[in-house]
């Protein structure tokens, strides 16, 4: 087991920051390791999960970083807060599922139902109706902090006959924007304020996946329950109107709609030099394996290299100087150029395996376009960067044109975060300044696609000052 702190900076101190074999070795059956970290200048809805195979399913829950006392929220006090914790829910041991899937080479078993705060709701054919429930009174304004911590699941969220104005995601403040149903991927966090405005009654919460690629997904809607004060439990709650599952126009205007606050208190310290420019081709491949149901198994890759976690973690080896465990000639752009988002590609275009990663200056700035392909498949991956924020500059579908796309990128208000969608066959441009020394682990957050390969690291090289250097290792960090 181990534990992620996601979207904690944890500066200077991976060693808190919790990936298996990235900054740590797994802690063994019977023992223990303590996490200690600061959580500086951060303050928002954040969350915790399992970092190693498949275990986050069910290990997971909410952190919630409060503002400095006598510091408002830059939005209307709310008379409350919830915290709403999405998920996914297998009746199997997961890590049987995900065996069984390696095993054959194939996609394992999708989830059995969703879940909010643990519960599938009423409309799952259980025995009993595990359903969360939250009571709110008439005219009071409440604030949803919203987690998606299911594995492979993009999820709608809305609340039947009831606006939501969003104000904040990955514990960043935005400006803020009413809609009735919010898109939010696996790692991300959303904070919304809700307003108990209508009529007097019982309105289901649900949840539902969104995807817009030819792929099955677990299609079912989970459901809780938004209350009012008096109202008895035997008023039939009304459903919210969910999007399509399937619709792109929504996705892409939803997030066209997510800016920073961008006000002095809180500016958008958006690198306008670049130092680095990197550009990574999202793939997916075949390759042979013997053992396999159909001879082959499925790899996920950036760049044409699939991810092989080490045996020793990479903070470690870093740190130690201990050779043979990475390269860090992690290419920066692909290999081969290719109409990435033409007609879809079986070749394989001779993906190589191996723990790859890229070495980037102290403070040096970083601009990386995620490019999806068609690679076997089109498919919306959200990308998570661990150690930082970064802002998401750019997006757009199809190929990314490095000669016409920058001119159009928003370099005032763009939205802060630490987990951003790449759209169905599109491109995503995120820049961020490499100011936190260590070993950063970024992969898509969808855990099937991390299983896969769809990974890869930056090492940050220390900085001259007696701050800017990882901190020793606690003595009680596991061993390898």
């Amino acid at each position: 087991m181990t534990i992620h702190w996601h979207g904690i900076k944890q500066y200077r101190n991976g060693w808190a920051d919790g990936p298996a074999y990235i900054t740590q070795c797994p802690i063994q059956t019977g023992n223990s390791y303590t996490y200690d970290f600061n959580v500086t200048g951060q303050r928002g809805t954040l969350w915790w999960h399992a970092h190693i195979f498949w275990l986050r399913a069910t290990v997971y829950g909410a952190i919630v970083i409060m503002p400095k006392p006598g510091t408002p929220f830059p939005f209307p006090q709310p008379a409350r807060e919830f915290e709403i914790l999405l998920g996914e829910w297998w009746h199997k041991d997961v890590e049987e599922i995900e065996t069984q899937g390696n095993q054959m080479g194939l996609p394992p078993n999708m989830s059995d139902a969703h879940t909010i705060n643990g519960k599938p709701g009423p409309l799952f054919p259980c025995s009993e109706k595990h359903t969360f429930a939250m009571e709110v009174e008439q005219g009071k304004t409440y604030l949803l902090r919203i987690i998606n911590a299911a594995l492979d699941d993009e999820l709608f969220f809305a609340i039947g006959g009831h606006n939501l104005t969003v104000v904040e995601v990955d514990a960043v403040y935005t400006k803020p924007f009413t809609t009735q149903t919010i898109l939010i991927a696996p790692g991300q966090t959303t904070n919304v304020l809700v307003k108990a405005n209508q009529v007097a009654g019982r309105y289901f919460m649900a949840t539902r996946t969104f995807m817009d690629a030819p792929i099955p997904v677990d299609s079912k809607a989970a459901t809780a329950i938004f209350q009012y004060k008096g109202i008895p439990n035997t008023v039939l709650p009304s459903l919210p109107s969910l999007p399509a599952a399937n619709d792109t126009r929504f996705a892409l205007s939803y997030n066209k709609k997510l800016r920073s606050l961008n006000t002095p208190q809180y500016p958008a310290n958006v690198p306008l030099k670049v130092d680095r420019n990197l550009f990574y081709t999202i793939g997916l491949a075949k390759n042979s394996c013997p053992t396999c149901v159909n001879g082959t198994r499925l790899l996920a890759s950036l760049n044409n290299v699939s991810f092989v976690m080490p045996q020793t973690a990479l903070l470690q080896a870093h740190y130690f100087n201990i050779k043979g465990v990475y390269r860090t000639d992690f290419p920066d752009k692909p290999l081969t150029a290719f109409n990435y988002t033409g007609a879809p590609l079986t070749a394989n275009l001779g993906t190589s395996v191996g723990t790859r990663i890229s070495k980037v200056p102290f403070n040096s700035t970083v601009e990386l376009v995620l490019q999806d392909t068609n690679l076997l498949t089109v498919e919306s991956h959200p990308f998570h960067l661990h150690g930082y924020n970064f802002f998401v500059v750019g997006t757009g579908i199809g190929n990314f044109d490095p000669a016409k796309d920058p001119a159009k990128y928003n370099l005032v208000d763009p939205i802060e975060r630490n987990t951003v969608g790449v759209p169905t066959g599109g491109w995503t441009a995120i820049r961020f300044r490499a100011d936190n020394p260590g070993v950063w682990f970024m992969h898509c957050h969808l855990e099937l696609h991390t299983g896969w390969g769809l990974k890869t690291a930056f090492l940050v090289e220390d900085g001259p000052g007696q701050d800017q250097s990882v901190v020793p290792p606690p003595k009680d960090l596991p061993a390898c």
